[in-house]
C-alpha cells in the first residue's frame, strides 16, 4: 500500500471571529471572543441567552442568491471556506485533475433551521406546500455534495458524521484517502450550523450548555466554575495534497499532517468514558500512527468543552499519555473564543493548529480564572504565547463515544 506524505497548503474559514482566517487567527491570538447574545432564539422561552454566532456574512461572494437559497446555512458556510481555501491553496481544478481531487466534509446535525421551517410549512399548511428542496437542504452530506458542484471536484466525496468529532474525523479519513493514493488532493474539515429552538431546546434540556448569562465568561474551559459549553456555528476546511504534488507546483506548505488515531468508548450517548479512556486510546494511536513520541509535541488543541466531565477526563487522559510530558506540554481550548461549533469544530480546530505551527504562537485559553484541582495542567491561561510549535495534537471528541485525534508537525523535507 502507498504511504504518500500529505501536506496543508490552504486554509479557509467562517467563524463567530472572522469570515476568513486572517481575522480569525489575528482574533483568536488577541484573545477576542466571538460569544455574545444571541439573535437566533427567544430567549424568554429558553435558560440560554448566549451563543457565537457568524456576524456579517455574505454568501452572495461566493454562491449566487437564487442557489444560495436553496442551501441550508450548513452548506453556505461549507462552500464558502471551501472556496477560499482552494483559493489560499493556489489551485486550478480542471479536467486535468478533477477526478483527482476529493471533497470529504464532516457535519454533525445538518439543515436544522431548514428542518424547523419546513415543518412549521408542514404542520401549517399540509405536504403540498414542503419545498422540493427540503431533504437535499437537510441531509449533512450535502455540504461535501455542493462543494464538489461548485468546484468541480469529481474524486471521492464523502461525509464522516461522528457528533462533535465529524470535522476532526473527516480530516482524518481524507488524509488516509491522500495517504494511500485515492486522489492526490482533497478539501476536507467540518461545518454546522445549529443555532435554532430545537437545537437550544435539546442541548438546554439535557443541561449541556452553559446557563452563564454573562458573554464574557460563559465559555471558561478548565475553569473550576465552567458550567456547559456554549454552541456556535461557522466552517474550517483544509486542502490537503501530496508532498510531491505540493512541491511540484511551489505550493505553500503550512504543515505536514502525519497522524490520525480513532476510537469508540462503547460507555454512554453521551457521557465520556470514565478517565478518558477512549480519549487515551485516540491520541496513543494518533501518535503512533505519526511516529511521534509525547515529548515531540509542542501544543494540544485540546476538545475542551468548558463541560465538567470533558475536562476533567480529557485532562486525566493527557496525563496518562504524556506521563511527565504533561505538565511541560501547552495546552488551550480555543472554544473559549469560537464557541464549541459542534460537527465544525475540528474542521475550525485544524485550521488553528496549522496556523499555530505557521506563526509560532500558541492560542490562549481565555476566561480562565479559578483553577481547577482536577484540571491542573498548562492551559496558556488568558493571553497567547509567542514559542516555536513543532507538532500538534488535536484532539475532538463526539456523542455516542466518538474520539478523534490528529497530529500536524512543522514542514521539513
Amino acid at each position: 500500500m502507498s504511504n504518500r506524505r500529505v501536506v496543508v497548503t490552504g486554509v479557509g474559514a467562517v467563524t463567530p471571529v472572522g469570515n476568513d482566517v486572517e481575522t480569525l487567527w489575528e482574533n483568536i491570538v488577541q484573545g477576542h471572543s466571538g460569544i455574545d447574545y444571541t439573535t437566533r432564539v427567544n430567549t424568554d422561552e429558553f435558560p440560554v441567552s448566549v451563543a457565537a454566532e457568524v456576524k456579517d456574512f455574505d454568501v452572495t461572494k461566493f454562491v449566487e442568491k437564487k442557489e444560495a437559497k436553496r442551501m441550508d446555512l450548513f452548506v453556505q458556510y461549507a462552500i464558502a471556506a471551501s472556496k477560499m481555501a482552494v483559493e489560499d491553496a493556489n489551485l486550478t481544478i480542471d479536467e486535468s485533475i478533477a477526478d483527482r481531487v476529493g471533497v470529504w466534509i464532516g457535519c454533525g446535525i445538518g439543515g436544522m433551521d431548514t428542518y424547523e421551517e419546513q415543518m412549521r410549512k408542514f404542520i401549517d399548511k399540509g405536504y403540498r406546500r414542503v419545498s422540493p428542496f427540503f431533504v437535499p437542504m437537510l441531509i449533512p452530506d450535502m455540504a461535501a455534495g455542493q462543494v464538489s458542484i461548485q468546484l468541480g471536484a469529481k474524486g471521492i466525496n464523502s461525509c464522516t458524521v461522528t457528533a462533535c468529532a465529524s470535522g476532526t474525523n473527516s480530516i482524518g479519513d481524507a488524509y488516509k484517502a491522500v495517504q494511500r493514493g485515492d486522489v492526490d488532493y482533497i478539501i476536507t474539515g467540518g461545518t454546522e450550523s445549529p443555532l435554532t429552538n430545537m437545537a437550544f431546546a435539546g442541548f438546554s434540556s439535557m443541561k449541556a450548555l452553559s446557563f452563564n448569562d454573562d458573554p464574557k465568561t460563559a465559555s471558561r474551559p478548565f475553569d473550576k466554575n465552567r458550567d456547559g459549553f456554549v454552541m456556535g456555528e461557522g466552517a474550517g476546511i483544509l486542502v490537503l495534497e501530496t508532498l510531491e504534488s505540493a512541491q511540484a507546483r511551489g505550493a505553500k506548505i503550512y504543515a505536514e499532517i502525519v497522524g490520525y488515531g480513532a476510537t469508540g468508548d462503547a460507555f454512554h450517548i453521551t457521557a465520556p468514558a470514565e478517565g478518558g479512556e477512549g480519549a487515551v486510546r485516540a491520541m496513543k494511536q494518533a501518535l503512533n500512527d505519526a511516529n511521534v513520541q509525547p515529548k515531540e509535541v509542542t501544543y494540544i488543541n485540546a476538545h475542551g468543552t468548558s463541560t465538567e466531565l470533558n475536562d476533567k477526563y480529557e485532562t486525566q487522559a493527557i496525563k496518562e499519555v504524556f506521563g511527565d510530558h504533561a505538565k511541560d506540554v501547552a495546552i488551550s481550548s480555543t472554544k473559549s473564543m469560537t464557541g464549541h461549533l459542534l460537527g465544525a469544530a475540528g474542521g475550525v480546530e485544524g485550521v488553528i493548529s496549522v496556523k499555530a505551527i505557521e506563526k509560532s504562537t500558541i492560542p490562549a485559553t481565555i476566561n480562565y480564572e479559578t483553577p481547577d484541582e482536577d484540571c491542573d495542567l498548562d492551559y496558556v491561561p488568558n493571553e497567547s504565547r509567542q514559542q516555536e510549535v513543532d507538532v500538534v495534537l488535536s484532539n475532538s471528541f463526539g456523542f455516542g463515544g466518538h474520539n478523534a485525534c490528529l497530529v500536524f508537525k512543522k514542514f521539513n523535507d
